[in-house]
């Protein structure tokens, strides 16, 4: 088995999700009382969501090179970025290091592609929603998404940074979730949601919505796990 390095605390709260993930499916795939081989480096995300906020990008990917390079000299056999959003930095991680890094857009268009989804909602912080690294990750893989109104998207990434990264899931964000997948369904054609936060899956599941739902956790969390048992 390979040994993954994972680059958390963005937040942690998906990050947990993360490690229950990659060692269920272990598990799953070996049996017995096996699990994952995992090296974390687990950041604080305050002054990361200060960077994000600032749009300070240059300072945010140099905290992400130097963790992915003490990662590879702790022995990583391949990067996991445990974050949608940060993987605007995948690129110039990529670059900094000799071992492989794993995209959560690789992952994710690859199942939205073999589900036959033609129309996926894009679901996650404004940065994933609106700039390109994201949407073009997708486009790369053969998926073109479809974003929600700007007011829409506001509202997510408000709820995305002010109660799932804080850990808090409230009964009427997911009622509203619901509703904005319901609308664009009307609206827009759209025949699946890509939950395109790490966070996102500890408020809505594929069957409180009306079309199937993409967890990019668990795809990418999938592709993870198949490079490590390769």
């Amino acid at each position: 088995m390979r040994t993954l390095g994972l680059i958390g605390g963005l937040s942690w709260e998906s990050t947990a999700t993360y490690y229950r993930l990659l060692n269920q499916i272990a598990r799953e795939r070996l049996g017995g009382h096996h699990s994952a081989e995992l090296l974390m480096y687990s950041l604080d995300f305050a002054p990361i969501a200060v960077m994000h906020a600032a749009g300070d990008w240059p300072a945010a990917t140099e905290v992400m090179i130097d963790v992915a390079r003490r990662l590879e000299r702790g022995g990583a056999d391949a990067l996991v970025i445990c974050s949608n959003t940060m993987h605007k930095t995948a690129d110039d991680v990529r670059a900094s290091v000799a071992i492989p890094l794993i995209s959560i857009m690789e992952a994710t268009a690859a199942q939205v592609r073999a589900a036959a989804v033609r129309r996926p909602l894009l679901l996650g912080t404004r940065f994933t929603m609106e700039q390109a690294f994201y949407v073009d990750g997708l486009r790369a893989g053969g998926v073109t998404p479809v974003v929600p109104p700007v007011d829409a998207r506001d509202w997510l990434h408000g709820i995305i940074y002010d109660e799932l990264v804080q850990g808090r899931v409230e009964p009427a964000s997911r009622r509203a979730f619901v509703a904005m997948v319901e609308q664009a369904v009307a609206d827009e054609g759209v025949d699946g949601a890509i939950l395109g936060c790490t966070e996102l899956g500890l408020l809505v599941s594929s069957d409180d919505l009306p079309v199937p739902a993409f967890d990019t956790t668990e795809l990418h969390a999938q592709a993870a796990m198949d490079f490590a048992l390769d």
